[in-house]
Formats: C-alpha cells, structure tokens, sequence
C-alpha cells in the first residue's frame, strides 16, 4: 500500500539514499502546487516542541513546511520523550510533512535502539513512507555509479565506474569497515569528473588522475595481515586506522595475538586442526583462518611479539595527545621488529 500519511522515516546505512529520500515525500505533498520549504535539524538539537512549532500550523499561501530531522534518537531517548514525538506526529498540518533519517553503521551490526524501532513502526503504522537503504556492495557500487551517472547526464565507461567504485573503497571485503559515506563519496568525487569532461565521456586515465584513494580503514584487515606477518600490508593498514583509539587499537592486537598463541599451542602439542572448533569454542572459520595465521609463527615469536606489545602500550600511552606522526612511527617500528619475517641468517 502506498503511503498516504505526510510523514517519511529512512533508514540504513547509505547516507546517500537515506538524505535524498524526503525529495520522493516532498514530491507528494506539494502535488501540483509549489515546492515545500525544507527545514533541517538533528536530534540532540531540537525538541518534539520545536518540531512541533514548524509543522502544526497549516500555511494559508504558498507550498507547506517539511522537516528533516537526521539521527532522530536522542527525541526518544526516554518514554516521556517518546511520547511527546509521537503527538508531534500526530499534529502534522496539511501541506506539511515530517521525515527522520537514521544512519546506521553496517559494520557495527548490533541490535538496533527498540526506541527507534517503535519509532519506525509508528510512522509506518500511521500510513508513513518507511524505507530502509543499503549500501551497495563490492559488486553492485560500479553499477550503482552508472546509474547516478546517467540520471545527471555523466558519461563515464563502464571501466572508470569500476575503477571509481574501487577507489571509494567498495571493493574492501572486510565486514567491519562502516560504508556509510561510499555513495556520498562516490557522486562528489563523479560531479568532479564531469567538471574536468565537460561533454566527454569520463575514462579510467581521468579517475586515476584526479581521484584519490580512499580506501578505508579496517581492523579486520589490519589483524589479519598481522597474523600472516604481511608487515608491509600492515604497517599500510595501520596508517589507515588513526582514528581507532590507542587503548583499543593495542587491546584487539593483544585479543588477536592471545588467540594465536592459544592455538599454536594446541597444534604444537599434535592436536587435529579438526578439534579446535571444539576446544577454542570458534566458529569453524575463524579457527581455520588462526591455524592458518599461527603457523607462520613459531611460539618463541609470538612470545616476542606480545612482550614487544607490552611495550608498544607504555609508549602509545606516554604519547596521548601526541601527533599522530609519533603513534604511527611506534606502531611501525613494531610491525618491523615482531612481525616481519626473519631474514635468512
């Protein structure tokens, strides 16, 4: 059933999609009239009164009132809270309109706030637009370009979307990296293009020149490379997760190098890669993928490598507040020292 009460709740992790979502509402509500005039706010800076204000008086000339409040938690953080949001909602004055935006980090996948679910269900069950967007994934994001392309009027090859795509990040598998500003990235870095084109069509030389790599961080990754001792990848990766806190950036080191030590013992001492599962209570791929990591170590290395951590912790905490210039020396120095290969002797 289509939606015929003047207020939108959009959701997902694709800012792009879910900030563009109120056009198709504002479309509806000014049907042939004029425009509506947009009003923007955020959640932890309005209240259901303010909204309240905007929305409930009826305009007597020109095109109504919408307003777009992004992140719309903290409106019902409590139940009193929530239920003055919910008249709100239902004071909506013809000609007006109401969205709320929630922007979710897909890499964070936790269970989301039941507050802001019953948010949701109250719009939908009023006759809302409710609709949730995903970011495109490795696969779909060059064609995802292709089509925001073609509905600017962009010529671009299918090979510099594809290259576009990689360059935005979308070709990262991990599932911890937060895609939320890909598609953003993404049509900014494609209006550019066309600038520099003009009538052109965009090719793969174009995006390579004036593109920047934006692959974002990933501490799956960066472990990963750890635990194979890919130094070079992960000294590469490290740099790209500055905004991870020092405290936590060395405790998921340590859970990492804690969990190879645990399993290189358990092979050293014969036991069957099949029983692992069993013993280590992980699922059976992460254990595959640590029996793969910890026998590229030998024991005495991974001791090394956790005393040389120890280490690492003292240093980062006497640079708190520091440069970053100085955490990512400490942090390579340490990639260099424990876990880059020997070199034959």
């Amino acid at each position: 059933m289509p939606p015929t009460a003047p207020l939108g709740y959009y959701w997902g992790d694709d800012s792009y999609g879910i900030n563009h979502a109120p056009d198709s509402l504002a479309t509806r509500l000014a049907g042939d009239g004029p425009p509506l005039d947009r009003v923007r706010l955020t959640g932890a800076n309005t209240t259901a009164a303010e909204i309240g204000e905007k929305v409930a008086t009826a305009t007597l000339f020109g095109g109504g009132t919408l307003v777009v409040v992004s992140e719309p938690a903290p409106l019902v953080a409590s139940k009193p809270l929530a239920a003055l949001l919910a008249q709100t909602l239902q004071a909506v004055a013809p000609g007006n309109g109401l969205a709320f935006l929630d922007s979710v980090d897909g890499a964070n996948s936790t269970r989301r706030p039941a507050s802001l679910e019953a948010l949701r269900k109250t719009v939908a069950d009023a006759g809302g637009d409710v609709r949730e967007f995903v970011a495109p994934t490795r696969d779909q994001m060059s064609r995802w370009i292709g089509d925001r392309a073609r509905e600017r009027g962009i010529r671009i090859s299918p090979a510099a979307a594809a290259l576009l795509a990689e360059r935005v990040g979308a070709n990262v598998r991990e599932r911890d990296v937060d895609r939320r500003r890909q598609g953003e990235l993404a049509v900014a870095e494609l209006e550019k293009l066309a600038v520099y084109r003009l009538d052109d069509q965009i090719g793969p030389d174009d995006v390579k020149e004036l593109v920047a790599d934006a692959v974002p961080g990933s501490t799956w990754a960066f472990l990963d490379a750890v635990g194979m001792r890919r130094a070079s990848e992960a000294a590469e990766l490290a740099e790209r997760l500055d905004d991870v806190p020092a405290p936590l950036f060395v405790t998921q080191l340590h859970r990492r190098l804690k969990q190879l030590i645990d399993v290189a013992d358990l092979l050293a001492s014969g036991t069957p890669a099949a029983e692992l599962v069993r013993i280590t209570k992980l699922n059976s791929y992460v254990a595959q993928k640590l029996a793969e990591q910890a026998r590229t170590w030998t024991l005495p290395e991974l001791d090394a490598a956790m005393s040389g951590l120890l280490d690492l912790d003292a240093t980062l905490k006497g640079h708190l507040g520091g440069s970053d210039l100085r955490r990512r020396a400490a942090v390579s120095l340490w990639i260099a020292e424990r876990v880059r290969r020997p070199g034959p002797s």
